[in-house]
């Protein structure tokens, strides 16, 4: 197994660790979870960490792959399967607010979360069609977009919208919850584009 893939097995082993972290019952086990700067509770501040480094994974096994030509089989196959479990995974804790949560905590509209999800799974159906078929689904701009959006806006749920939430914006109106809507239109628009540009898929 080359370098690459052992980046893009990292970052599997990364998404469990942020799931087990995310998912512990700290208020049955009578854990007390200070709130730090910023009303930035620390769980999240661990889970921001290990996302960013994620994250960057997803950057670093691209580069690595393509410059020292490393690109394999199970590489395409695996980097896109990680990236959506690592996005999806915290965007579905992060629709909830944890008992151990700052009250002013942040959290992803349901809504937000099922397109996302829906997404990933009609385009993911037509790939896995595509190949049947011997047809390449080529990436577009719009889908790499949405990815880089996403991260950034979980990101900032992760850090309760600091340092954004200096500037006394309303309520309904943080920076973060504009990326989140940001990420979900780039979400369906990459997701069109991905259906109409392969439309060929599903003709018998």
């Amino acid at each position: 197994m080359n370098l690459p893939n052992k980046i893009t097995i990292g970052r599997v082993v990364m998404v469990g660790i942020l799931i087990i972290l995310l998912g512990l019952p700290y208020q049955a086990l009578n854990i007390p979870i200070p709130i730090l700067f910023g009303d930035i509770n620390l769980i999240y501040l661990i889970g921001v960490i290990i996302f960013l480094i994620a994250s960057f994974s997803d950057f670093l096994d691209g580069y690595i792959a393509r410059k020292y030509n490393l690109v394999t089989n199970f590489g395409k196959f695996m980097d896109p399967v990680a990236d959506k479990v690592l996005i999806d995974a915290a965007l579905i804790f992060l629709m909830i607010r944890p008992l151990w949560a700052a009250p002013t905590q942040i959290t992803v509209a349901p809504i937000i979360v099922i397109i996302f999800i829906a997404r990933d799974l009609i385009v993911d159906a037509m790939r896995l069609v595509a190949s049947s078929r011997k047809i390449v689904v080529a990436a577009n701009i719009f889908g790499k977009l949405k990815t880089v959006a996403q991260m950034m806006a979980v990101t900032f749920v992760f850090l309760n919208d600091f340092p954004f939430s200096y500037l006394n914006l309303p309520a309904f109106l943080t920076i973060t919850d504009f990326l989140l809507y940001i990420a979900a239109a780039l979400s369906i628009t990459s997701g069109v584009i991905y259906i109409y540009q392969n439309r060929k898929v599903f003709h018998d």
